[in-house]
């Protein structure tokens, strides 16, 4: 399969994406835990079915040694005993933060509420935003039919 789009040598896209990608990098660096981040993503990106953010994360966490039984699970996380219950508040804010459409109220404030406890209020945002920004690239990616399976382990970054 061949992407619509290079965004590698397409100067509008390279220009743009050069300061979008940053918020990327910066969560990195943010309070909130490098192990939750890559769930977190892998579990966004399986919701819209976004295939390179998938390849990606899966690598990228793997390579910071996440276990495959973990990251196999990330799809049944409810039904799942390997996560901790922090890491299930981020996943279920992440998921009805990226299921807006489904649900005419959003985030509930129960999962709000939880996500909370675990969570101080510079790793929420830091949550809130990986998920928005997580939502925006699987976009990115899909709307330009990125192929994937090439990825390797810290290419981007």
């Amino acid at each position: 399969m061949d992407a619509r789009l290079d965004y590698f040598s397409n100067p509008t896209a390279g220009k743009s994406l050069k300061y979008f990608m940053a918020t990327g990098r910066s969560l990195k660096d943010s309070p909130l835990p490098l192990a939750t981040q890559e769930l977190v993503a892998l579990r966004v990106s399986q919701i819209n079915g976004c295939a390179a953010c998938i390849d990606m994360h899966t690598k990228d966490a793997a390579a910071g040694g996440e276990s495959a039984v973990r990251l196999n699970l990330v799809v049944a996380w409810r039904e799942a005993t390997v996560f901790t219950e922090a890491e299930r508040a981020a996943l279920d804010l992440a998921e009805q933060g990226t299921r807006v459409a489904d649900a005419s109220t959003g985030v509930s404030d129960e999962v709000w509420a939880t996500a909370a406890e675990h969570y101080d209020e510079d790793q929420l945002a830091a949550l809130v935003i990986l998920v928005a920004f997580m939502n925006s690239v699987n976009r990115l990616n899909i709307i330009t039919r990125q192929p994937a399976g090439d990825y390797e382990p810290g290419q981007f970054g």
